[in-house]
């Protein structure tokens, strides 16, 4: 099965950052944080068609469950939901500590612990790979990588940038054709999960630890020269495999201590443990207008630990749990007075890191609409290098999606951010992205008036 990775969330979503800085300034200054109710009973007064587009989501079929978190500076966040995490009955219903697959939203996560060892002194972003796996020295590029796997040699070195930005000239088993999908599947060149049953396969070809998987990745060819394109692919992958040789630390440990214990995202997971397994979604697959389980939440394969902690699509998450992720990084790196990186390395990780004469020009129907304006690529997510039409959206605007739907994007200029979680592929079935902006659209209009 080949799964189709939605990110840059484009102009339609960071619309959203512009249009919500509205209901920012309306709004009265901060009070104490309300009870959990309370801030539901903002959510639904604030954002009425919000509510309504999720409430009729759920009602019309297209979805179990789905949970909204928008921030407004460092007001409590708003969040909205409608539905439950499942299609059973006995289901929970859908809310702010749900649990879900966020697959590709991963890779901000990835980037921003990468960048952590930049500021830490321990990589650099133009550090040859093969300094910290020395198979990466001598590769080679394939010369019509859709249908053979001739060769020549790279010109140049794979670096540390390039795996951030996907511009490494590596592929991904979601995109590669051919002779050279083949050889990523005899080399178990497979990061990710999708359900227990297909797991069981994927393991006897995968790796056991992310050491042997960044080796095994030495030995494919290449598709573009290092530095010359922008390719979607396992770099974030192989990036935490350095990360995990750089810090001589469990990569999946570095996480947890540099990022998901300071930021008490209690409920971000590579495994979900028995305890929290109620909270976890169901995954379908819509097969034409039918929603079939893919992952039933009860029997996941997250709950079982992976064959090694996957950088670019391995973890769960809840709207919560991501919000104070995308919180951190609209504040320059703190939350609630506790600091991760300096203010200077999240504007870094936030700005366009490809090389010099790259561009990143989306990824078709799954950037969730045209691109309105000129866009580059950070530290594990698109950034938007100018203002859209009338200011839409900011310069400025970092953020990714996942392959079942999920959504994230920070706008730090303005101050606003948002999450959605939502489970199903493929995640282009239902227009979501463009849906979520029109409902918040009209709901800022209402504080203009």
């Amino acid at each position: 099965m080949r799964l189709i990775h939605l990110a840059g969330i484009g102009g339609a979503l960071a619309t959203i950052a512009a249009g919500a800085s509205l209901a920012r300034q309306a709004q009265p200054a901060p009070a104490p944080v309300p009870t959990l109710p309370t801030v539901a009973a903002r959510a639904n007064s604030l954002l009425p068609n919000m509510q309504a587009l999720f409430d009729g989501y759920v009602a019309d079929g297209k979805m179990p469950g789905v949970v909204g978190a928008f921030g407004f500076g460092d007001r409590p966040t708003l969040f909205v939901s409608a539905g439950r995490i499942s299609d059973d009955a006995d289901a929970a219903q859908a809310g702010p500590d749900s649990l879900w697959r966020v697959y590709s939203m991963t890779k901000p996560i990835t980037g921003m612990a990468a960048m952590i060892l930049v500021e830490e002194g321990k990589i650099g972003l133009d550090d040859p790979l093969s300094k910290y796996f020395p198979a990466f020295a001598k590769m080679r590029v394939l010369t019509s990588p859709d249908t053979s796997l001739d060769s020549v040699p790279a010109k140049n070195p794979i670096t540390i940038r390039e795996l951030l930005t996907h511009t490494a000239g590596l592929s991904y088993n979601i995109i590669a054709k051919g002779p050279l999908l083949k050889e990523y599947e005899r080399l178990g060149i497979l990061p990710g999960a999708v359900n227990a049953q297909m797991e069981v396969q994927a393991r006897k070809a995968r790796p056991a630890t992310l050491a042997e998987f960044a080796n095994r990745v030495a030995e494919a060819p290449l598709i573009a020269q290092p530095g010359t394109k922008w390719s979607y692919s396992i770099g974030l992958d192989v990036m935490g495999a350095v990360i995990e040789k750089a810090s001589g630390m469990p990569f999946d440990r570095f996480v947890q201590v540099k990022l998901l214990d300071p930021l008490k995202m209690t409920s971000t997971f590579w495994t979900v443990p028995a305890g929290d397994a109620g909270r976890l979604s169901t995954n379908y697959m819509f097969v034409g207008d039918k929603r079939v389980p893919v992952d039933p939440g009860a029997t996941s394969a997250w709950l079982q630990p992976p064959s090694f902690p996957y950088g670019g699509a391995g973890l769960v998450s809840s709207a919560r749990d991501y919000d104070r992720f995308l919180h951190m990084l609209q504040d320059g790196g703190t939350l609630d007075g506790v600091r991760v990186m300096k203010p200077e390395t999240a504007a870094l990780a936030m700005s366009n890191l490809m090389p010099p004469g790259v561009t990143f020009a989306g990824l078709g129907d799954g950037t969730g609409g045209d691109m309105s304006a000129r866009m580059g690529f950070g530290a594990g997510g698109s950034v938007y290098l100018e203002d859209g039409p009338g200011d839409l959206p900011s310069k400025g605007t970092y953020g990714w999606g996942g392959a079942a739907g999920t959504i994230a994007w920070v706008d730090p200029a303005k101050k606003v951010r948002g999450t959605v979680m939502v489970q199903y592929f493929p995640s282009e079935k239902w227009p979501l992205r463009q849906e979520v902006v029109a409902a918040l659209v009209k709901d800022v209009a209402r504080f203009r008036r």
